[in-house]
């Protein structure tokens, strides 16, 4: 299953029409100059869709998409990571009717099937989830990222998605 994502993935990239090589100042390039994934993206990017593979829901005022309980993204590895690891960054917003729902949300996640230590939440607002990885975890073109909240709001008759956590930025730094 996963090689068959990835190999849509590759697919829809070839297929994907080459753009502007002009680089912005206010978002960092979602395709790298040799036409691979990016190791950071910006949630509200419409050139990072691809990347945001399963549980995000629409891009939402240029710059941020709720999740569901699960959601996964796709990231190229820092460029040193088979080497020296990486840094794993979520940046996120907890939104205040989550928070006065549940009190406190525990989110987790896997990079390439390693389990990273997860972290629990207890206040609204702007946070971020920041692990080291191994570099065993950060080899080959494209690194799959597995989120998971232990609690989510439920769909109502008004909005029919799963809503866990508001994201505005995902990717690997250099360590």
């Amino acid at each position: 299953m996963r090689r068959l994502a990835l190999a849509l993935l590759a697919g829809f990239l070839l297929m994907a029409p080459v753009g502007c090589k002009r680089k912005r100042k206010s978002a960092p390039v979602v395709v790298a100059d040799d036409g691979m994934l990016a190791a950071m993206v910006q949630a509200g990017d419409p050139r990072a869709a691809v990347q945001f593979v399963k549980g995000f829901y629409a891009v939402e005022n240029n710059s941020w998409r709720w999740t569901g309980r699960a959601f996964t993204v796709t990231l190229r590895p820092p460029k040193t990571g088979a080497q020296n690891g990486g840094r794993l960054v979520l940046k996120f917003s907890i939104p205040d009717v989550v928070m006065e729902r549940f009190h406190s949300l525990k989110l987790s996640a896997t990079v390439n099937g390693l389990v990273v230590a997860p972290e629990e939440y207890s206040k609204a607002g702007a946070a971020s989830y920041t692990r080291d990885v191994p570099a065993n975890a950060l080899h080959g073109e494209a690194v799959t990222v597995d989120f998971t909240l232990d609690k989510a709001l439920p769909p109502t008759p008004t909005d029919q998605r799963e809503l866990g956590v508001i994201v505005s930025a995902v990717g690997f730094e250099a360590k």
